[in-house]
């Protein structure tokens, strides 16, 4: 019985420098594998001295420790360098290794800014600003005017197209302009009475503000104000003019 422990014992020392050496250079995701083959050869080692007992123990300890092993040893796939901040860029040649998610970058890893005005155009909701212009956080001069927003005739009620153009804006401002405060001001044109356009201008801002809150924009950093038919910028004796007028806006809060 003593000869019999004394080979196990010997055996168990070769398992586990064959699993050392074997399992060094194994990847995590092998693991389980490398730990199949050490209660095999576990096994083989209590095999050796002829006892079930010993098989069945020689077989755990051998899993033990090559899964033990095989646990430890992570290996990097070669020639894969990482990229914090996911801009499509590695960090060695990332000069900006700080970019905030969904910022366009160039081959350095820096935001691109196509308009120089200091915002960068994933943020920039007026992305031609003219050289030199003075902008607000938007990027933009004055009011922007939400050209193509439009509503279905005599009600606050968005057309399917005024929502495909509305989703992008309350995405990045929810994203990149959460803690800018903004103010979403409805126009009419001069068709009907004072009092009813007054109201629709209300309405319409109301629907342009609860539309960016359902898709995520604070409701607290956006006021809906009606003008009415009193901020025309076009003609209302002609019909190019008149829908101009009938527009939504946003500006900043100061």
């Amino acid at each position: 019985m003593e000869i019999k422990m004394k080979g196990y014992q010997k055996m168990t020392a070769v398992t586990v420098a064959v699993l050392a050496a074997g399992c060094s250079s194994v990847e995590t995701e092998s693991w389980q594998n490398c730990a199949i083959a050490g209660g095999l050869m576990g096994g083989a080692a209590g095999a050796f001295v002829e006892g079930a007992t010993e098989v069945a123990g020689g077989a755990i300890v051998g899993a033990t420790i090559a899964g033990s092993l095989c646990e430890k040893t992570e290996v990097q796939s070669p020639g894969v360098e990482p990229d914090t901040d996911a801009d499509g860029v590695v960090d060695s040649r990332d000069a900006c290794p700080g970019s905030l998610e969904g910022a366009i970058v160039d081959s350095k890893g820096c935001s691109i800014d196509s308009d120089a005005d200091g915002v960068a155009d994933f943020k920039d909701q007026c992305p031609d600003s003219v050289a030199g212009a003075q902008v607000n956080a938007l990027g933009c001069v004055d009011a922007l005017v939400l050209d193509g927003v439009s509503f279905h005739t005599g009600s606050a009620v968005l057309t399917q197209s005024a929502k495909g153009i509305l989703l992008p804006l309350a995405m990045a401002h929810h994203q990149h302009h959460s803690g800018v405060s903004l103010i979403i001001s409805g126009h009419t044109d001069s068709q009907g009475s004072d009092e009813s356009n007054q109201r629709l201008s209300e309405s319409r801002a109301k629907a342009v503000k609860e539309f960016m809150v359902i898709h995520g924009c604070d409701a607290e950093k956006l006021a809906a104000i009606g003008y009415g038919e009193s901020k025309a910028i076009a003609d209302n004796t002609t019909q190019e003019g008149r829908a101009k007028n009938r527009r939504v806006e946003l500006t900043i809060r100061k």
